[in-house]
């Protein structure tokens, strides 16, 4: 069914592809990896997804006064990344964001699987890392689970990241394996577990977390969806009960895009394919893109 026309209502999305030279405030990239998945994924259908479900969504911020991040910045769509996995996809990835982060304060990526974290990151010239993430992602090979260990082994010199300035927030019991959670020790990771989140509060460890990771200068935020409830997002394979609340997660995302040295951000671990009739899942990924928005302009 048709959304409806409203003048005074106006929607999110629908942003015009960058003009060749010209600044944005923030430029999304569809990465819809999906090939090396460790579980059966639709993700790579999600980007197209994620653009289906924004324009549900007004893009205003309430407040006194009330802003339209239409009006405050300047946003574009790039469209996406033709097949980003493998080693040429991956190469075509860390060119095209690299590309794009020429001109744009923050490049957000529409996963897709958590492979594409690999790339953007590199791309974008990242040097800390912040996860919102039930997994720790250190992983062995190449997958969707390994993005994390390529980041601090696999990447050319000048482009690896010091596991030092690596926060991980939300790592969940149950989730993981005791041999990965001694990898991170060993490594010197700083692991914010969902407990200890609950614990401390969101503004606490978005502090934290900014603080460690931004000594490096330029950080990317990875936006894992399955780090939220099972409930909130049952298309996402690796989601289990529990995780944080939508309101969580919108909100850890929100305080941490805030910071001006965070360059690039993905959203990623939704399989469109799969999810709820009513969408929730997608409509939540939509939501995180917003609140990264929301946190640019706060600026």
């Amino acid at each position: 069914m048709a959304l409806p026309h409203d003048e005074l209502w106006p929607r999110a999305g629908s942003w015009p592809a960058p003009a060749p030279g010209e600044k944005s405030d923030a430029v999304l990239l569809g990465v819809p990896t999906w090939r090396t998945s460790i579980s059966a994924t639709g993700a790579h259908a999600t980007p197209a997804a994620i653009r289906a479900a924004l324009p549900r969504y007004s893009a205003t911020l309430l407040g006194a006064p009330a802003v339209d991040v239409n009006e405050v910045l300047r946003i574009a769509d790039a469209g996406d990344v033709h097949e980003p996995d493998g080693d040429e996809g991956v190469q075509r990835t860390v060119d095209r964001v690299r590309e794009l982060s020429a001109d744009a304060r923050l490049v957000i990526a529409l996963g897709g699987d958590n492979s594409l974290t690999y790339p953007v990151a590199r791309g974008a010239g990242a040097g800390g890392l912040v996860t919102i993430d039930a997994h720790y992602d250190l992983r062995d090979g190449v997958s969707n689970g390994s993005p994390v260990r390529r980041l601090v082994q696999d990447a050319p010199e000048g482009e690896r990241i010091d596991p030092k300035r690596i926060v991980q927030i939300g790592i969940a019991d149950f989730a993981n394996s005791a041999a990965y959670a001694r990898r991170a020790a060993d490594w010197g990771i700083r692991v914010i577990t969902l407990d200890e989140v609950r614990r401390r509060g969101i503004d606490e460890v978005a502090a934290e977390a900014r603080e460690v990771a931004g000594a490096a200068s330029r950080i990317h935020l990875d936006v894992d969806v399955d780090s939220a409830d099972r409930a909130a997002v049952p298309g996402c394979p690796a989601s289990v009960p529990g995780g944080f609340a939508a309101w969580e997660l919108r909100a850890l995302v929100r305080a941490l895009a805030a910071d001006p040295r965070v360059v690039s951000a993905d959203i990623a671990e939704v399989d469109a394919e799969a999810d709820a009739e009513d969408g929730r899942t997608v409509r939540l990924a939509a939501l995180c893109v917003l609140e990264l928005l929301a946190g640019l302009a706060s600026r």
